[in-house]
């Protein structure tokens, strides 16, 4: 089978196209590395800043890849900003895929018209990136992504994508939630691909010092919930400054991430989600516990009844403190939720198992 990815969300494309490659077939990854993250792909659509010429630039580098992105079995966006342009801007080229290829699927991997509708306008969620219980999450950046995906050109982009494609790929179970109500009968949640060739696995021992990781995206730190975590976490370190140590690092290549990660017992990530990110599988695959989101929704799709290696926290400063003095204060678990961890990540997240999944939907749909 002939497969084009366009676009990228955490190496998630990458690493499903290494999965479809041990599988025997061609694959195609065209993406940006996304600035300093220096993802990976075979055909690059960079656009290195959001200015006008480099817009300009990545338009062009669009236009001239264009005639290799036909005849393919299959088609897969991550988003209705698959590309670095605006997404209205974008749709001719959906368009154009649709017409020279045989299928196209769309990813539900990230902030979109159907998870922020959920979000704002339903009770699916007891919280999210955009809602608290009743309370709604007033900042700048909440209120451009909200404008932009309920109302602007993501908005009408993201619905005829979605109605014209031939499914629906859902990572977690909140985007899985988000479109299931809307397309039943094409929407699929298939896990986050990890390529655990390129993890070293170490169950972790009762630490002396307890190592905690995190690791913050400077524009959207407010989002995934680094900007609460991370003053709790400092306030039990300075407690228990004997027993725990911080590692905190800021935009770094997602290389060097995972080098940085390979000493660290505990990572934090991920306050408002309910499902472990990329970045928490990839640190649970090492062997490092992660607190973060794992709410029962996560292990009920999976159907996982036994094992439980997440530290879930709610979007709370107490709650978050109440679980990290926990940990802290019983070393002692350390071993089994990383042994716990490396398990759930080996049994859902292998990439070869996913591209087989992948691949059934694909031709079911």
């Amino acid at each position: 089978m002939r497969i084009l990815l366009i676009g990228e969300c955490s190496n998630l494309h990458w690493n499903l196209a290494e999965g479809l490659r041990i599988l025997g077939h061609e694959v195609c990854v065209a993406a940006s590395d996304n600035g300093w993250r220096k993802y990976s792909y075979d055909i690059s659509l960079n656009r290195p800043t959001n200015s006008f010429m480099d817009g300009l630039g990545c338009i062009c580098r669009i236009l001239y890849h264009l005639p290799k992105f036909r005849r393919y079995d299959v088609v897969q966006i991550t988003h209705p900003y698959f590309l670095r342009i605006r997404s209205e801007r974008a749709l001719p080229v959906y368009q154009y895929l649709r017409r020279h290829n045989e299928k196209v699927f769309l990813g539900a991997f990230g902030t979109d018209y159907y998870y922020v509708k959920a979000c704002m306008e339903t009770n699916t969620f007891r919280y999210s990136d955009f809602k608290i219980r009743d309370q709604y999450r007033d900042t700048l950046d909440n209120r451009t992504e909200i404008q932009e995906c309920l109302h602007g050109g993501t908005a009408q982009a993201n619905q005829i994508i979605a109605k014209s494609c031939n499914g629906i790929i859902a990572c977690l179970w909140e985007y899985y939630a988000s479109y299931q109500p809307y397309f039943s009968d094409k929407t699929a949640f298939i896990p986050l691909p990890i390529d655990l060739r390129e993890v070293t696995s170490r169950v972790r021992g009762v630490p002396e010092k307890l190592n905690f990781f995190i690791g913050i995206q400077s524009a959207r730190s407010n989002l995934k919930g680094t900007d609460v975590m991370l003053p709790v976490l400092q306030e039990v370190q300075r407690k228990y400054s004997e027993l725990c140590r911080i590692t905190e690092v800021h935009d770094v290549p997602y290389a060097r991430y995972q080098q940085l990660m390979d000493d660290a017992d505990v990572q934090l990530d991920q306050l408002y989600s309910y499902t472990p990110s990329m970045n928490s599988l990839l640190a649970m695959a090492k062997g490092v516990t992660v607190v973060g989101g794992g709410e029962p929704e996560n292990y009920e799709i999976l159907n996982e009844t036994e094992l439980r290696p997440i530290i879930n926290v709610l979007p709370d400063e107490q709650d978050i403190y109440q679980k990290l003095e926990d940990i802290v204060l019983h070393k002692e678990r350390i071993p089994e939720l990383s042994a716990q961890s490396i398990e759930y990540v080996a049994k859902y997240h292998d990439h070869v198992k996913v591209a087989r999944q992948y691949l059934d939907f694909w031709e079911k749909h």
